[in-house]
């Protein structure tokens, strides 16, 4: 299992509900200000990771790249 899967964990005690979408939004930057940026990070790889999955036996390169020279005129 990934590493990250076990350090992010639903807390469904710590629940706020908000009267306005600004007011949450204001709460969810404040509290991302709080947290350093490796936290950061972390966070966007985990959801990263949700969304397109994780797979490390099948990790590569899509594509392979080619270095070339430009002609010079």
């Amino acid at each position: 299992m990934n590493p990250l899967f076990e350090k992010f964990k639903l807390d469904k005690s710590a629940f706020r509900v908000f009267s306005s979408f600004e007011e949450a939004e204001a709460a969810d930057r404040a509290y991302w200000q709080t947290r350093t940026p490796t936290d950061r990070l972390l966070a966007v790889e985990f959801q990263r990771q949700i969304a397109y999955g994780y797979d490390p036996a099948t990790t590569r390169f899509q594509r392979i790249f080619e270095v070339t020279q430009l002609k010079q005129r």
